[in-house]
């Protein structure tokens, strides 16, 4: 078979048989990932960006038309370092190949030696050794083998051997792969990719390569484990809609905030990807070049220790609606997904892209108030399948479905998980913040005991009924605000300057339950309430959050361990979802009576 052009159909076919290669890889990829970092997601990351490029792509005669589809497509969907690497190449062949319904061997050639500056440039540090060598050379190499044949099939059949030796010769360019005897996880990515396109043009056979059963891929042996020192915590990423996104200026005002800073695409549409501490920076400053959507944090040293330092074989994972400390979740390595918060269009991440302070300052900043959504089917099935690789079991604890409907996304990626094979309980909470955060720390501590999966479960539903909350509020208005309340009720509270305190019923609906004339008066009808809990069925533990109020928190602390003779699990600020509910000055006590049952056989 000879071709001597390529048309927008069939490089589209090609980009699918490409992309289904890497899918089918992505454990293999996983398992071999361990530059920049090791946190075993090059695979996942990879297959989600090409999903997404799959998905949405939309396929013209136009080669022009085609690969400008996949480049837009690419920059809303990628993920990680080499996902963003590919869409930075795939838009630099876009931007190369001008207004053609064809091309020549040639002149694709040339589009695709152009493009490779693309990819270099929007690294901030290129490293060789990895995608960007393989992505080099491979380029290198068809462009020459273009010069001497127009037969686009030899040419492109010969260029994936040198992308193979290409790869091969990674350990020798970058030290940790040496050591981890393995070669770059997205160089071979990349490989894989071109191997896929390859099928594609040997066998000619597109229903089958594209629709047929998968083929059991093969999955490399561990990387070696280096150790899990991460200087830099948090992959983030986000697509940045503006009109003059300046790439040069944007990236000086990041570089201080960590390192593997990837900017890519053009001065309207940008794609930023960063390894640092601070998410909540990073955003702020792409949030300052326009509108931030896609956004994607993933917490790499939780990845490692999910993979290398497991505490238990019982994952437990919640919603950022669950309030709890960072250093009880990292103790016990809670999985947190986090909930949408929209502030002008831009989509941030509760307790991660954006801190529950920050959203205070926005709010006064923004045309709308802000709300909250949850996140979507795609970034939590993505969170999730990769915790399901490597624990036997999941249990997902859901904020109040009357707060939020995150807990139906969470069923939903469920049952796509038991239908592969992995043992998963979406429990509906009925509460939210530190009463939903009392019970994801009971079973956290369940699953380090050794509990099992259905005791943990069991034990948990026992609790729902035990688990009470009272908050006492500044203003009403943002409980008004949200439609929980009647406008009249707040113009009542308003001019007589009363205080509402609020409590949750059965369902997790929030209910008006007392109202006090100043601060002092609220506090003492919690205490009562609590008194009057503890009298009936004694409390067996306790939290304090609260939204910008520290110190009335820790006042309403010393009363509460003066009256129940114990301190507080913990004291902590509530996520930005429940502090748009209830504005700056609140504060809830949340407590979980005993059972008196014995939990499990190791309790």
């Amino acid at each position: 078979m000879s071709i001597s052009y390529i048309n927008g159909d069939r490089i589209y076919y090609a980009f699918l048989a490409g992309a289904r290669e890497v899918v089918l890889n992505k454990a293999r990829l996983n398992k071999i990932n361990v530059f920049p970092v090791y946190d075993s997601d090059t695979g996942n990351n990879l297959a989600a960006t090409f999903n997404y490029i799959v998905d949405s792509v939309k396929p013209s005669r136009s080669i022009s038309d085609t690969l400008r589809s996949i480049a837009d497509a690419s920059l809303s969907g990628a993920r990680g370092n080499s996902g963003i690497i590919m869409a930075s190449f795939i838009n630099g062949i876009s931007r190369e190949t001008g207004h053609h319904k064809r091309l020549s061997t040639r002149s694709f050639a040339q589009s695709v030696q152009n493009a490779v500056p693309y990819a270099y440039n929007a690294v901030s540090n290129p490293v060789e050794g990895t995608m960007l060598t393989v992505l080099h050379d491979w380029a290198d190499t068809f462009q020459r083998l273009a010069k001497e044949t127009n037969d686009f099939v030899r040419v492109f059949l010969k260029s994936v051997e040198r992308a193979r030796q290409s790869l091969k010769e990674t350990p020798d360019k970058l030290k940790v792969l040496k050591e981890a005897s393995v070669v770059d996880a997205g160089a071979q990515g990349f490989v894989l990719f071109l191997e896929g396109v390859a099928k594609l043009i040997n066998t000619g056979d597109l229903k089958t390569l594209l629709y047929g059963e998968a083929p059991d891929a093969a999955v490399a042996e561990s990387a070696a484990v280096m150790g899990g020192d991460i200087e830099y915590r948090y992959c983030s990423e986000g697509l940045v809609a503006g009109t003059a996104i300046d790439h040069a200026r944007l990236r000086q005002s990041l570089e201080s905030l960590g390192d593997s800073l990837i900017i890519a695409g053009t001065s309207e549409k940008t794609k930023v990807h960063m390894h640092t501490n601070e998410p909540e920076k990073f955003f702020s400053s792409l949030f300052e070049y326009g509108t931030v959507t896609n956004q994607k944090v993933d917490d790499m040293l939780r990845q490692y220790q999910v993979v290398h330092q497991r505490l238990a074989e019982v994952a437990v994972v919640t919603d950022s609606a669950a309030d709890l400390p960072p250093e009880l979740i990292n103790e016990h390595q809670i999985s947190i997904v986090p909930i949408n918060i929209n502030i002008d269009g831009s989509a941030f991440l509760d307790k991660v892209s954006v801190k529950p302070e920050q959203v205070y300052d926005l709010a006064g900043r923004a045309s709308e108030y802000p709300s909250y959504s949850p996140p979507s089917f795609n970034a939590v099935y993505h969170q999730l399948s990769f915790i399901a690789e490597h624990y036997q079991s999941v249990i997902i604890i859901s904020a109040s479905r009357e707060f939020s409907s995150t807990g139906d996304i969470f069923e939903k990626v469920a049952e796509k998980l038991r239908d592969d094979g992995t043992a998963v309980n979406v429990i509906n909470s009925h509460t939210k913040s530190g009463a939903h955060g009392l019970l994801v720390l009971k079973a956290a501590r369940m699953a380090a005991r050794g509990c099992s999966y259905e005791e943990i479960v069991d034990s948990i539903e026992n609790l729902l009924s035990r688990v009470k909350m009272f908050v006492s509020m500044a203003d009403f208005k943002y409980l008004v605000r949200s439609g929980r309340f009647s406008f009249l009720q707040n113009f009542v509270f308003s001019l007589f300057k009363l205080k509402p305190l609020v409590t949750l019923d059965e369902e997790g609906r929030d209910k008006l339950f007392a109202v006090a004339v100043n601060q002092r008066a609220s506090l003492n009808k919690i205490v009562n309430a609590v008194k009057k809990i503890n009298n009936g069925t004694p409390i067996d533990s306790y939290c304090i959050v609260h939204a910008g109020a520290a110190e009335l928190a820790e006042n309403c602390g010393q009363v509460i361990a003066g009256l129940l003779q114990k301190e507080p699990e913990y004291v902590t600020e509530v996520s930005a979802a429940f502090a748009i509910n209830t504005g700056r000055g609140a504060v809830a006590i949340c407590t979980v009576s005993d059972t008196g049952k014995e939990e499990c056989a190791l309790c």
